[in-house]
């Protein structure tokens, strides 16, 4: 049986969205006295939600990896590839190095973040109207929000919101594009 690359690669970033999205929020539930608006995502990562989190993480990030080389079987887009790359490493080392560890969690998330609207972006080449526009729109999204966020403009959302609203949009993005993928046939 012959291996459909786009068939893979959208079946693990499909999985990747889902998973870190359904946990995400599962964390959230279980960690005491959690707030959406004043905590950071990040805070998932360290104490009780750490396991839960952290897995998390770190399986988006190795299935965004494993996605990236059937993508780059399937579409030969070398930019895209090495952004989507660039993500999984990012995304993996957010729960590899959780917020406790300073420097390299940050470089961590800013990768994810980044990048991963960047993806979003480019990958409107890879699609048609409407889901095409869909995705460059949460890419724009991602990556203004991600402008806020550093700055620390969080327009009544609180830190935590603001930083959802960079994070939201690209994980939506992830699996959409990867539902698309599944539907599609090389």
């Amino acid at each position: 049986m012959k291996c459909d690359a786009r068939k893979v690669a959208g079946a693990l970033l499909f999985f990747g969205g889902l998973e870190s999205i359904v946990l995400m929020v599962v964390a959230e539930a279980l960690y005491p006295g959690y707030s959406v608006a004043e905590n950071y995502i990040s805070d998932l990562g360290v104490g009780s939600t750490a396991l839960i989190f952290n897995t998390s993480m770190i399986v988006l990030g190795a299935v965004v990896l494993v996605g990236a080389y059937f993508l780059h079987k399937a579409f030969k887009f070398t930019v895209f590839t090495v952004f989507l790359v660039i993500t999984g490493v990012g995304a993996a080392g957010v729960g590899l190095f959780p917020e406790n560890m300073g420097l390299l969690h940050g470089i961590s998330a800013l990768l994810t973040f980044l990048f991963g609207g960047l993806s979003a972006v480019l990958s409107y080449r890879l699609q048609k109207p409407p889901l095409s526009y869909f995705s460059l729109v949460l890419g724009v999204i991602t990556l203004v929000a991600l402008v806020f966020f550093m700055a620390e403009i969080f327009i009544g959302l609180g830190p935590g919101g603001m930083e959802r609203m960079v994070a939201y949009p690209a994980l939506l993005w992830g699996t959409g594009f990867g539902g698309f993928l599944m539907g599609s046939a090389e």
